[in-house]
C-alpha cells in the first residue's frame, strides 16, 4: 500500500474496535491483577467513541481532532486520556486526505509525542508505553515505502514490547504499589495497545 486514505483509517479503527471487543475480558482480567479490572471495557468504550467520531470526516486533521477530543471528553480515566492524546497528537502533524509512508511515520510519531506529554512512563516501566514506543521506533527505521510494511514492523515491535512486560516490575499507576508482585503477567495497557497496533496492521 503506497497511500493511506481517510477511508482506510476509518476501516483501521473499525477493525481495531472489533479486535479489542473480542479480547475485552482478557484485558480486564489482566488489569484486575493490580488495578480496577475495567481496562478492557474502557478500551472498548474509547474506541467505540473514536469510530463514531470518525464518521463522515473527509480530511485527516479534522477527523483525528474530532476523535481525540471525543475520546477525552466522552469517556473517563487514564485510558481515554492517553488514547485521546494519541489521536490529537496525530492531528497536529497531518493534513489532507491521503498519506504516503513518510506521512504515516509522522502520524504515529506525532501521536507518541503527545502521549509523552501526558505520562513520564517509558520502556521498562510496565505500561502501554512498552508497546507504543517500540512500535513507533520500529516504524521510523523501516526503509520500506509500503505502508503495510511500516504497520507490520510496528505490530511486531509492539507485541515484543508487550511480552517483555511479563518480567517487569510496575513503576506507574496503582500497579506500582504491588512491587515484585506485579511481575509474572503482561501489563494490560501494553497488551491492549499492542493488539490495537496489530489490528492497524491488518489492512
Amino acid at each position: 500500500m503506497k497511500l493511506l486514505t481517510v477511508s482506510d483509517f476509518r476501516f483501521m479503527l473499525q477493525r481495531t474496535l472489533t479486535c479489542i471487543r473480542e479480547r475485552e475480558d482478557e484485558f480486564s482480567q489482566l488489569d484486575a491483577l493490580t488495578g480496577d479490572g475495567d481496562h478492557g471495557t474502557a478500551m472498548v468504550t474509547a474506541l467505540s467513541t473514536a469510530v463514531t467520531a470518525a464518521e463522515m470526516r473527509t480530511d485527516f486533521r479534522t477527523m483525528l481532532n474530532e476523535i481525540g477530543f471525543a475520546v477525552m471528553m466522552q469517556t473517563s480515566g487514564s485510558t481515554s486520556t492517553l488514547l485521546g492524546a494519541f489521536f490529537l497528537g496525530m492531528s497536529d502533524v497531518v493534513s489532507g486526505t491521503e498519506l504516503d509512508a513518510s506521512g504515516v511515520k509522522a502520524l504515529f510519531a506525532g501521536g507518541l509525542a503527545n502521549v509523552r506529554k501526558q505520562t513520564k512512563a517509558g520502556v521498562g516501566d510496565k505500561t502501554m508505553m512498552d508497546a507504543l514506543i517500540p512500535a513507533v521506533e520500529a516504524m521510523s527505521v523501516c526503509d520500506s515505502d509500503d505502508i503495510s510494511d511500516l504497520l507490520s514492523a510496528a505490530a511486531v515491535a509492539a507485541q515484543k514490547g508487550a511480552e517483555a512486560t511479563v518480567e517487569m516490575t510496575a513503576r506507574f499507576g496503582r500497579a506500582r504499589n504491588y512491587g515484585e508482585r506485579s511481575k509474572g503477567f503482561m501489563d494490560s495497557g501494553a497488551a491492549s495497545w499492542s493488539a490495537m497496533i496489530a489490528a492497524f496492521a491488518n489492512l
